[in-house]
C-alpha cells in the first residue's frame, strides 16, 4: 500500500503524514530520503537538503528521461543528481513494501503502482498561524517573512513538479483527496482519514 502526501507549506501536510502513517502502522519517508542518499553517496546530509529544496525546472527545462544537458553550473548539475537519485530511491522503497511518501513529487513517480495521493492545503490565515506555532525559538520571522517563505517554497514545489509532468500541482483533478485543514486540529482527522484509505484500497482490489 502506498499513500503519498503533497502539501501547501504550513498546511501541516507532514504532521498528518506523520500520523498517518503511525496509525496504518506503515513506513514513512520524508527527510529519510536524503538521509539515506547521503549515506549511501557520502554526501553531507544539510548539504542535500539545501540542493533537493532548489528548482530543477529553474536551472533544467528537462524531463526525466532525457539526457542531461552539459553545463558548468555544479549546482544545476548536483541539483539534477539529486533528483535521480531521490527517483530511485523512492522506486526501490516502493518495491520494497510500500509506505507514506511525503513530496518530492512521489505522486508521479510512482504513479504506476496506483497510490492514493493526497493533496493538503489551507487558507493563508491558518497557514501562517501554524508556521509562528511551530516555528523554533530562535527564529524571530515577521508575519512578512513568513508569508514570503510561503509563496516562495510552494512556488518551488509547483517548478519541481514540472520537471516530472505536465499535470498541474495543487490541482484537484490530480488527487484522490484534497484536504482543507484550516481551523481543524490534525490529530482529530487522522483517523476518519486512514478509514477512508482503507476503504478506498478495499474497493480498488475488488475491481
Amino acid at each position: 500500500m502506498i499513500i503519498t502526501v503533497s502539501r501547501e507549506f504550513g498546511s501541516g501536510g507532514r504532521e498528518l503524514s506523520k500520523r498517518l502513517s503511525e496509525k496504518l502502522q506503515m513506513s514513512y519517508y520524508d527527510y529519510e530520503i536524503i538521509e539515506m542518499i547521503a549515506r549511501e553517496h557520502g554526501f553531507d546530509e544539510q548539504y542535500l537538503h539545501q540542493l533537493s529544496e532548489k528548482s530543477i525546472q529553474a536551472v533544467y527545462s528537462l524531463t526525466i528521461g532525457r539526457r542531461f544537458a552539459t553545463t558548468p553550473n555544479y549546482v544545476a548539475q548536483q541539483t539534477v543528481k539529486i533528483a535521480v537519485e531521490q527517483r530511485k530511491l523512492i522506486e526501490r522503497l516502493a518495491a520494497q513494501g510500500g509506505g507514506v511518501f511525503v513530496g518530492r513529487c512521489a505522486d508521479i513517480i510512482l504513479q504506476d503502482y496506483q497510490p492514493f495521493n493526497i493533496f493538503v492545503y489551507g487558507s493563508k490565515e491558518a497557514k501562517l498561524q501554524r508556521c509562528i506555532e511551530r516555528s523554533p525559538e530562535d527564529e524571530q520571522l515577521s508575519g512578512i517573512e513568513i508569508e514570503r517563505k510561503m509563496r516562495e517554497v510552494d512556488k518551488n514545489r509547483a517548478r519541481q513538479r514540472k520537471f516530472f509532468t505536465d499535470t498541474k500541482w495543487g490541482a484537484k483533478e490530480n488527487y484522490h483527496l484534497c484536504l482543507n485543514t484550516s481551523g481543524l486540529e490534525i490529530k482529530n482527522v487522522v483517523s476518519i482519514l486512514a478509514d477512508y484509505i482503507m476503504m478506498w484500497f478495499a474497493k480498488k482490489e475488488r475491481l
